[in-house]
């Protein structure tokens, strides 16, 4: 997710949001009844974004899985929760929000790079309701400033489990999209601090 600015609208319903964001030039993500524009982000963010784009794609091209880049909007709740991740994958046909066909709601992979201003709101409540999307297998959660991914994957109960990985040498598996991805790869050409 890009950085977050400072400046909100006030409370608005899921269908004012749609219809305010669909006419922006902007990117606005819809929290608990308020837009929120999004700021561009550093550097760090676009290279880990894209490697991992680049990652994905080579793996999923030909198959079932597709991945797409921020453009993308995604239903987290209908009620409160618009969201532009970083990367979705979707496996299968997209199903949407509405006839308009521009908001998914089954995303199987969702990755955030966290940047300072969202780091905690991505780890906390958005992650939480990330993991409520019933179709949600797997959510990345990259650090940019320091080599350190928050894996999270559902069980076959339905629990999630999170697995931190602060290895070069590990490999991030997305077993439900058929997935490895190197660490190494991932933070590929990233400066860290």
């Amino acid at each position: 997710m890009r950085e977050m600015s400072t400046q909100s609208l006030p409370m608005v319903t899921p269908e004012e949001y749609l219809e305010f964001d669909r006419a922006s030039a902007l990117k606005n993500e819809y929290v608990f009844g308020e837009i929120v524009a999004m700021a561009g982000g550093r550097p760090a963010h676009s290279l880990l974004t894209a490697n991992v784009l680049g990652l994905l794609f080579g793996q999923l091209v030909g198959g079932e899985c597709r991945v797409y880049d921020s453009n993308l909007r995604v239903c987290l709740d209908r009620q409160s929760l618009y969201s532009y991740p970083d990367l979705t994958v979707v496996c299968g046909a997209l199903e949407y929000v509405d006839e308009r066909q521009d908001t998914v709601t089954n995303p199987k992979v969702i990755v955030e790079v966290l940047s300072a201003s969202t780091r905690n709101y991505d780890l906390g409540d958005k992650a939480r309701m990330y993991s409520r999307i019933p179709s949600l297998t797997d959510l990345l959660l990259i650090e940019q400033d320091k080599l350190l991914i928050e894996h999270w994957k559902r069980l076959s109960d339905g629990h999630w489990e999170i697995v931190t990985i602060a290895d070069r040498q590990a490999t991030v598996v997305i077993q439900s999209a058929g997935c490895e991805l190197s660490v190494g790869d991932i933070y590929s050409g990233v400066e860290l601090a």
